[in-house]
């Protein structure tokens, strides 16, 4: 005893010491190494007992629980059997003495240790651990107690960790559905018997607001008087140890809920119960009591009933959140429905002394969520099942929900409930497609909530109705979308503005525009106050109260512009005609609010504004230029619209298109102001976007010869003029490309002037490139350092530029890209001579292969096959091996991108079909595998290794004849193609890298890799051709099963197992009776009777959800085997 006793001692002094502020890093891993020792002592146990029967130091108790845990865990199996029943026998009688006077972590901490013996030894050689759980809930004194292991059991033994065996999880699942009934019995007659004591020695409360409201909602939910009845009775008063007892009961069902199925073992008692403790989170009073009382112990008391109804909303939403209802719980799912909505009924109430939202505020913000999440589980999961009850009434639920929305204390909680309402909108719509004979019923059921839904919705996102919540909102800083809480709010509410006008366009659209018009009329009536100083044009507004009202009228204004462009889709297509006055009332009222803004430059006014202002305000509305953010929204609204421009002009270009041309020749008129270095860059560029859309998508023949179009040409080839931001100079010129260059909606070919817009556009181009041309004869001479910037400069603007015309017409017909092609064929072959002479500035050839990969994608054809061989024996001489080390060793990320660009442009090149460039795949091969991979093979970095395995799936999968030539009269011969092989070195030298790759960390790499090597199987039967099949087919299985063992690519587990299926499936009887039994045997740290378990439960299963259950249970089994041989103590001798 003595030497125990001064044990305990030295361990308390050292723990002391561990934690002391003092204490060294080095000394602290000198302590953890001693006791790290101690611990791998055998027998260390038995010291452990006793220290924590005779020590009070928490660190102490902690130290010695963990040496248990780790016993328990990592070396029962080599633990003497004497031993075992020793420790089973002790540690609960010393929970049993001491679990009063635990602290709660070390009490918590010995159950879990006692709940590990049980996941080893229950029920063989501990046949009572789960009859003394039972017996220690159902007496008085250990309720508590009971609770916390049985939850910790549920937590432990139903989902286990991967420390066990497939076989002892399956048969600890099942040991504990056995136990199921009686375990929710109990639970259920904890709580009811707590509740009925309570309810009965509760005082009648007076009668209050909120008492006894059983109106004729409650009654068509509930449809019975005496549940409404039930559910009204007064919340009882609970002690303290009553309120502990029902969280630790409510937090075990949580668990209970979340792993067993659905069935009738889940009574409606016990349902009716957990919705008696959920009122507990919906009860006002209670915290009313504890604040008036003021004690902070009655406070304490308030937070704890809310605490309740926060864990019986989880057990709820547990069961809620299983989308498998058996046929015979349905009824009860019902009654769960009835009774929830019963609670959101009584949380929503207005009376006398509450407001729906201060009842709101009073509630624990936890309960709301919770609720929250309930109604979001409920449209999400279960509206289309419940629908069709007759007793349910849908409608009035939507009304509560509404009330519940709109009131929320919260943005967030705002937020959640918007959520609920998209998903029950998508819900409607998907129902009404799937059944449009009943289209006009089911609108004319719903109608009224959503019209009542999208009048709210518009009034929350004006300053007008809802000014002090807006001004809440951060308008700065960006969230991990990119965008501010006001943008996510404007978005998120436009979303269900968009979907209500899918469902019902013409009440949508009667509800927005008179909103807009009101808006629209303030905007345009600022003429008036405009006035003319020798500095300029400035507002004449300067009383505070007008300058909050025009701030709350401009931001509102952009939010219904945004609205306007938003809902642009619904007046196309199909409904065009009949939606069409409505689309042109909006396309003329934009079209003369855009031309106002450029007329009257309100973009340029200044505004004084008194200094009294709220600096938010000045910064908000009325800085230099308070119209910019309306003006923009104009102009993207109206570029919104250019789909339903397009299907206008399609429809009345034969007969008197006045009106249309009218429309486009205004809007022209507004933007082209705009298109200027003065104008500042948010409405510059929103100006350039719309007048793309016009060239792009509405493409009127007349655009041309409009005298706006005609001055922003010449402004764009006037050399003598300033160049726009680099954004818009882009934009512009892509837009007058388009212009020339796509083809005119409803005309003939022989009516598209193609020989003048052809002149017209080399010209252009022309203007466009006229330095960048005469770089090529200076450009062999050595620079000097300004020289050289200034050449850089010239190279991208001309290069962003071209790449941009390149690619907005890579997918137009073919005269289209002729054009281009014939326009650009100088500064294409420009380019190409100044390449050798960047190659050195890795930025420069960045942009130029940018420029080359996008002339690749669109107008291959056009450049024609000598110049296309020329480009790419350039690139190849170029890039040697020395270049390529240069660049992805020593140039950091900008090098990497322009070997991964060369490598998309050899993409393009090898996906070709035909002939043509089938010469320089031998190249290509030689380039990737032996200048490309070695330099990047052993990196851990994964640039250009992404490039590099697309390039070569793309080599196999487009150029499969080019290894394995089928002859047709062989495969008829003998029924099965046995191709002939050729490069067959190449061939294995690519599949040698596909598995190297396997062997990496980075597990983007290993998943596009694995999709690669599927998809060339299931096109090309790659694992079938005999050179795999024989030489790396099991080489490759060997390869994926070590990855599930060591768990490098867990995420993956799911590819990697039908992968691992569909290459044995090539050979089963190869893999069964040969690769499975080599691979055992090469598996290190299991013993010879270990490997025969494991190769006797993979069973011979042929099919691919048995045999992925099979592969998932051998790299289980085999983890666990390895887990328990490590832990054994040395010399151990295993049976």
């Amino acid at each position: 005893m003595a030497s125990e006793e001064a044990s305990l001692r030295a361990l308390e002094s050292l723990m002391t010491e561990f934690f002391h502020n003092c204490t060294t890093n080095e000394r602290k891993r000198e302590i953890e190494e001693l006791l790290n020792n101690f611990a791998q002592q055998i027998g260390a146990w038995r010291f452990c007992l006793y220290f924590l029967s005779s020590t009070r130091n928490d660190y102490v108790m902690m130290y010695s629980l963990t040496v248990f845990e780790n016993l328990i865990n990592k070396m029962w199996l080599g633990v003497p059997s004497q031993d075992k029943m020793e420790i089973r026998s002790c540690l609960p009688k010393l929970l049993l003495a001491h679990h009063k006077t635990l602290p709660y972590f070390i009490r918590n901490k010995l159950c879990k240790v006692i709940v590990d013996i049980g996941r080893q030894d229950w029920p063989m050689f501990y046949h009572d651990f789960f009859t003394n759980i039972l017996q220690l809930i159902q007496s008085p004194v250990t309720t508590p107690l009971g609770l916390i292991m049985l939850k910790t059991t549920s937590e432990e033994l139903a989902c286990p960790r991967e420390d066990l065996s497939v076989a002892r999880k399956e048969e600890l699942r099942k040991l504990l559905l056995e136990q199921v009934q009686t375990v929710l019995g109990l639970l259920t007659g904890i709580l009811e018997s707590i509740w009925d004591k309570h309810s009965a020695t509760a005082a009648t409360p007076p009668p209050s607001p909120t008492s006894g409201e059983s109106g004729d909602l409650l009654s068509s939910l509930l449809q019975s008087p005496s549940a409404a009845k039930l559910l009204n009775q007064p919340i009882p008063i609970l002690d303290t140890d009553s309120e502990y007892i029902c969280s630790l009961a409510l937090e075990c069902l949580a668990h209970l809920f979340s792993w067993i199925p659905l069935s009738t073992s889940i009574t409606p008692s016990l349902l009716t119960t957990i919705f008696h403790f959920a009122r507990f989170g919906c009860d006002t009073r209670a915290r009313k009591m504890s604040s008036v009382n003021g004690s902070s112990h009655n406070a304490l008391l308030g937070q704890e009933r809310g605490r309740l109804g926060v864990l019986a909303m989880a057990c709820i939403n547990e069961l809620m959140s299983k989308n498998c209802v058996p046929m015979e719980f349905e009824e009860y799912l019902l009654r769960m429905f009835q009774q929830t909505f019963y609670l959101l009924q009584k949380i929503t109430k207005e009376n006398n002394a509450h407001t729906v939202k201060s009842r709101l505020e009073e509630l624990d913000e936890s309960y709301i969520e919770k609720f929250t999440d309930f109604l979001r589980l409920f449209v999400s999961v279960h509206l289309r099942r419940i629908e069709s009850y007759s007793q349910f009434p849908v409608v009035e639920f939507l009304a509560l929900l509404f009330k519940y929305t709109f009131h929320q204390p919260t943005h967030e909680g705002y937020f959640s409930c918007l959520d609920i309402w998209t998903l029950f909108l998508d819900y409607l719509t998907s129902k009404i497609k799937s059944r449009l004979a009943d289209k006009e019923a089911v609108l004319n059921r719903y109608e009224d909530a959503l019209v009542l839904l999208l009048t709210e919705v518009l009034n929350r996102i004006q300053f007008r109705y809802n000014q002090a919540q807006l001004e809440e909102l951060d308008d700065e800083t960006l969230d991990d979308d990119q965008q501010t809480e006001w943008q996510r709010y404007l978005r998120q509410s436009l979303e269900v503005v968009a979907k209500v006008m899918e469902l019902l366009p013409t009440h949508a659209f009667s509800t927005l525009f008179p909103v807009l018009q009101d808006n629209l009329e303030v905007y345009l009536g600022l003429q008036q106050f405009v006035v003319t100083s020798g500095t300029g044009h400035r507002l004449n507004i300067t009383a505070e109260n007008d300058c909050r009202r025009l701030h709350c009228s401009l931001r509102d204004l952009s939010s219904l512009l945004q609205a306007v462009g938003r809902l642009a889709e619904y007046f196309t297509g199909d409904v065009f005609a009949a939606r069409f006055n409505d689309a042109l009332t909006v396309v003329e009222r934009l079209v003369k609010v855009t031309l106002y803004g450029s007329q009257i430059k309100l973009y340029n006014i200044e505004t004084a504004v008194p200094s009294v202002l709220k600096p938010d305000l000045i910064d908000v509305v009325l800085t230099v230029s308070p119209a910019v953010p309306r003006h923009a929204q104009s102009l993207a609204a109206l570029q919104a619209y250019s789909h339903w421009l397009a299907q206008f002009y399609s429809e009345v270009h034969r007969q008197n298109p006045e009106q249309f041309i009218s429309l486009v020749s205004t809007a022209l008129e507004a933007i082209t102001p705009l298109i200027s270095c003065k104008v500042q860059e948010k409405l510059l560029l929103s100006a350039c976007h719309l007048l793309v859309s016009l060239a792009t998508t509405v493409r009127p023949v007349f655009l041309i010869s409009i005298p706006a179009v005609q001055k922003v040409f010449n402004r764009i080839t006037d050399t003598s003029a300033q160049r726009l931001p680099d954004k818009a100079q882009v934009l512009v010129c892509r837009a007058l490309s388009n212009v020339l260059l796509l083809p005119w909606p409803n005309l003939p070919e022989s009516e598209q002037q193609w020989a003048v817009r052809s002149t017209n556009h080399a010209s252009l181009v022309s203007a466009l490139t006229r330095d960048y041309r005469q770089l090529k004869a200076t450009a062999s001479l050595p620079q000097r350092k300004v020289q050289l910037e200034d050449t850089k400069v010239i190279i991208h603007q001309t290069l962003s530029v071209l790449e941009d015309i390149v690619e907005s017409v890579s997918g137009e017909s073919t005269k289209s890209r002729q054009i281009c092609y014939q326009s650009l064929q100088e500064s294409v072959q420009v380019s190409l001579a100044l390449f050798p002479a960047f190659i050195h500035q890795s930025d420069v050839t960045d942009e130029m292969l940018s420029f080359f990969l996008t002339l690749f994608q669109g107008l291959r054809v056009q450049m024609g096959v000598p110049f296309t061989e020329q480009i790419i024996q350039t690139f190849l001489n170029m890039f040697t091996r020395e270049q390529l080390a240069e660049s992805i060793l020593h140039e950091g990320s900008t090098g990497c991108r322009v070997v991964e660009k060369f490598l998309k442009i050899l993409q393009v090149v090898v996906q070709e079909p035909g002939q043509v460039f089938k010469p320089f795949l031998p190249s290509v091969i030689s380039l990737c595998m032996e200048q490309v991979y070695p330099i990047i093979a052993e990196r851990s970095s994964p640039d250009v290794k992404a490039e590099l395995f697309e390039l070569l799936f793309r080599v196999l999968h487009h150029n499969w004849r080019y290894f394995f030539k089928s002859s047709v009269l062989a495969s008829v011969q003998r029924g099965v193609a046995e191709e002939q092989m050729e490069n067959e070195a190449q061939f294995s030298a690519i599949m040698q890298a596909f598995g190297q790759s396997f062997l990496q960390p980075d597990i983007h790499l290993f998943k596009q890799n694995l999709f690669y090597l599927e998809t060339l199987n299931t096109k090309q039967k790659l694992y079938h051709k005999k050179i795999f099949r024989t030489t790396m087919l099991f080489q490759f299985v060997n390869v994926l099963l070590q990855v599930l063992v060591h768990k490098s690519h867990d995420l993956l587990q799911e590819e990697i197992g039908i992968a691992t299926y569909n290459m044995a499936s090539v050979d089963f009887d190869g893999f069964y009776s040969a690769f499975l039994p080599e691979f055992l045997a090469s598996c290190d740290g299991v013993d010879s009777n270990q490997k025969n378990v494991l190769g006797r439960n993979f069973k011979m299963d042929r099919d691919l959800p048995s045999f992925t259950q099979n592969v998932h249970r051998l790299v289980n089994d085999l983890r666990y085997y390895r887990l328990c041989n490590d832990s054994l103590p040395p010399g151990t001798v295993k049976l």
